[in-house]
């Protein structure tokens, strides 16, 4: 397994982020609700996996008893969820409209585009990214 090629055979993409929530369904609901996820599989755990409109898979499980770190974007290990937009601006006057709570303005995108922040019910950090490319 050399050349590139023999790795895109192998690894085809990412198959789905997990999100460890206070209340499954809730959390479920919400990027159901706000975000337009879709409800693919529940678990008696419980736990949801969702699928967004492009395909990929999210899951949100039942998180233990650890107690969660105050993160940043720069804090160490997974950081944030980016969300693909078709235009930030109207995905903004969206989610204004549902109350969303932001986590600074629009802002250049590393590697281009325009990003801006925000968190869900349970304090996970997201962006809305509009990508031009």
């Amino acid at each position: 397994m050399g050349t590139n090629d023999d790795k895109k055979e192998v690894f085809t993409g990412v198959d789905h982020p997990a999100l460890a929530a206070d209340n499954v369904d809730r959390l479920a609901d919400w990027y159901c609700d706000v975000l337009g996820y879709q409800r693919h599989f529940r678990h008696d755990k419980p736990v949801w996996i969702l699928r967004a409109a492009d395909g990929t898979l999210l899951e949100i499980m039942p998180k233990d008893d650890t107690v969660r770190p105050e993160r940043t974007t720069w804090t160490p290990g997974w950081s944030h969820l980016a969300i693909r937009v078709g235009s930030i601006d109207k995905a903004i006057t969206y989610l204004d409209g549902k109350a969303v709570k932001w986590g600074g303005d629009v802002m250049p995108a590393i590697g281009g585009g325009r990003v801006r922040n925000l968190v869900d019910p349970e304090g996970n950090l997201l962006q809305i990214l509009e990508r031009n490319f």
